[in-house]
């Protein structure tokens, strides 16, 4: 059902069993998957790609222009998966021809009010944002990341799997997964284990982790001498080459 008091480009595409509320505007080159429910008040603006089952709270603003100096118009991207919910006043910017000219958002989300996902950045699944939460361009966040409330994450930072960043963190290098992190800037504190029990990890998952993490940052190694030991453990504990993979593949480097 499209409100009579809502604005839907004629181009526009939208599915089955969709709502959309009253004084909301979608722009052209916009394509809603089935299901999706649109309150009030809200932006839709493409080129924009968005799946099923999607949530959008009053306010929110999706596929804006971004605000970088360098972007001049192009026709730039956003790509959101299914069942996602954007609560109040959150913002999602399209990307910038200086990178992929997208802006990627997997599916199973959840970006509480308040936040922002800028140009070019790459969310992936089962993510949460905490109120006030914003990454800056080029960010990465894996899987099963969260960031905790007015958490800022500094551009081109990548965000591990499983990874946690407390309240109120800044964040100006790479978060391996498993870790959480916290303060100005935000350093390691341990590995994130109720996330992980929460995700049916195994006991004996969990502990090698921890070893890893220990080897990583309490022997006194530097990133590049723990790597071997990393991979030694990697051999009979995935997690671990998860995590190896990941310090051995960062190019802003690690939180320390």
């Amino acid at each position: 059902m499209i409100s009579e008091h809502a604005v839907v480009d004629p181009s526009a595409k939208i599915g089955a069993n969709v709502e959309v509320g009253p004084f909301t505007y979608i722009g052209p080159n916009v394509e809603i998957g089935d299901d999706c429910w649109i309150g009030s008040h809200v932006v839709i603006k493409g080129p924009a790609k968005i799946g099923k089952g999607n949530k959008f709270f009053q306010f929110s603003s999706i596929g804006e222009e971004c605000q970088d100096k360098k972007y001049k118009g192009e026709d730039t991207w956003v790509e959101i998966g299914d069942n996602n919910i954007f609560r109040e006043c959150c913002t999602v910017h399209r990307g910038t021809t200086q990178d992929q000219s997208l802006t990627k958002i997997g599916s199973e989300n959840l970006f509480m009010a308040y936040t922002h996902v800028a140009h070019d950045c790459v969310v992936g699944n089962h993510v949460i944002l905490a109120n006030n939460a914003s990454i800056a361009g080029h960010v990465t966040v894996d899987d099963w990341a969260i960031l905790g409330g007015m958490t800022g994450v500094h551009q081109f930072v990548h965000i591990g799997a499983h990874a946690f960043t407390a309240g109120c963190s800044l964040v100006l290098q790479d978060v391996p997964p498993f870790v959480m992190v916290s303060g100005q800037s935000a350093a390691p504190r341990a590995i994130n284990t109720e996330g992980l029990k929460r995700r049916h990890y195994s006991k004996e998952a969990i502990m090698a982790i921890r070893r890893a993490y220990k080897t990583l940052y309490r022997s006194g190694l530097t990133s590049a001498e723990a790597l071997p030991q990393l991979r030694e453990m990697a051999l009979q504990h995935p997690e671990v080459a998860q995590m190896a993979d990941f310090v051995e593949q960062s190019s802003r480097g690690i939180v320390r």
